[in-house]
């Protein structure tokens, strides 16, 4: 039995199947550790959701920003126009049942000494902390049933998680570090707006997982296609910019090996 983590989707199911042929996947003995972002960008996000969806337990996915504004769209709290890549699912005849199993995705998966996440864990938090938030998150998640619940939780925050106090801005801060973090400053504070690679960043900010303390367990994520897939001491980044035309990469977990499969671009 082997245990796959993949990095960021986006819509490319062709490429996946080559992944997971490659890997001699086998659903009836092994299993799937999604990083998030399973749709959008890409030409078939319909296909990957019903995939992903009907692996049942061989498949775990942490939510991803993309994943979360698709049910913003569905919800009605953003529009469709400027992500024409969704239309296929929105306009599935499946298209509740693919949306209530999205909202009952977590934010955190954490087993065998890795703690699965989109983007990163925040630095001024510990895994405890991590994940007591994620776990709220999910809860709400799960209920919402209108863009005005799901506007508690997606959308704009402050950058900065000591200054958030009241409940609703605390779970909006979690869900952005969760889903959108890459550089924050010394002081922890979150910056947003740079998703160049390392070292090509404003001197004042340093990835996030450089200025974490490390945490016992290995932090897998995705999101950061500009620093590509690679294993870090403590951590290991996923997202290898297939929907760029890149590669998809998936980690053995038990043999650390990445493996890639070549991803054309579309």
């Amino acid at each position: 039995m082997a245990t796959y983590a993949i990095g960021d989707v986006h819509g490319c199911f062709a490429p996946l199947e080559r992944l997971l042929d490659q890997l001699n996947f086998d659903p009836a003995k092994d299993n799937l550790w999604f990083a998030g972002d399973l749709v959008n960008r890409g030409p078939d996000s319909l296909a990957t959701l019903r995939f992903v969806r009907a692996l049942g337990s061989s498949a775990i996915t942490v939510l991803g920003n993309h994943d979360i504004h698709l049910l913003a769209i569905y919800y009605g709290l953003r529009s469709a126009e400027k992500d024409p890549t969704l239309a296929q699912v929105l306009e599935a005849p499946d298209v509740d049942e693919l949306i209530h199993w999205l909202q009952c995705q977590p934010l955190l998966h954490v087993q065998r000494g890795f703690a699965l996440v989109h983007a990163g864990i925040h630095p001024h938090w510990n895994l405890k902390t991590a994940t007591t938030l994620a776990a709220e998150i999910e809860t709400q998640l799960r209920r919402v049933d209108s863009k005005d619940t799901l506007s508690k939780l997606y959308g704009p925050s402050s950058n900065d998680w000591q200054v958030e106090k009241n409940t609703d801005n605390r779970l909006r801060f979690a869900v952005n570090a969760f889903t959108r973090m890459r550089f924050c400053n010394t002081d922890c504070v979150l910056d947003f707006k740079h998703s160049c690679a390392p070292g090509e960043q404003p001197s004042h900010l340093k990835p996030w997982f450089e200025v974490q303390h490390k945490l016992d367990e290995t932090v897998l994520f995705g999101h950061w296609a500009a620093l590509g897939a690679q294993r870090l001491p403590g951590y290991c980044a996923l997202d290898s910019g297939c929907v760029w035309g890149n590669t998809l990469t998936a980690l053995d977990l038990d043999s650390l090996q990445l493996h890639h499969a070549s991803c054309e671009k579309g």
